[in-house]
């Protein structure tokens, strides 16, 4: 996936438009639709900017991703999550943990483990 896409997927993902999120990096709205046309490549520190404000990596926006790297639906998933407030976090770590729980019942494996092994429980 190309940057322009994946910025229109974030741009959506947050209800802005194009014209707010330039104003919000301090970018002329013509430079951002530049990125997001791929016409134009932002610098280096247009890059980290635009990847703090989304609270991803810039390895996300340059999809970049590896098997030893998060997957795209990884990232979006600590995107979404670094973009809570700290009680939403915890509600949607108990709901998490209710998924887990289900799948258990269910039969379903890795997932409980995977939290335990994260979370240093045995």
């Amino acid at each position: 996936m190309k940057l322009g896409e994946i910025l229109k997927e974030l741009l959506g993902l947050h209800e802005m438009t194009q014209k707010q999120l330039a104003a919000a990096l301090d970018l002329s709205p013509s430079a951002l639709g530049n990125y997001i046309q791929g016409s134009r490549e932002p610098d280096y520190r247009t890059l980290v900017r635009i990847a703090d404000y989304f609270h991803v990596s810039t390895d996300f926006l340059l999809d970049r991703s590896q098997e030893a790297r998060l997957s795209s639906n990884e990232e979006l998933l600590l995107h979404i999550f670094r973009s809570l407030t700290q009680e939403q976090q915890d509600f949607y770590l108990e709901q998490g943990q209710i998924f887990i729980r289900q799948n258990r019942k269910k039969g379903l494996s890795g997932s409980a483990q995977d939290l335990r092994r994260v979370k240093g429980i045995s």
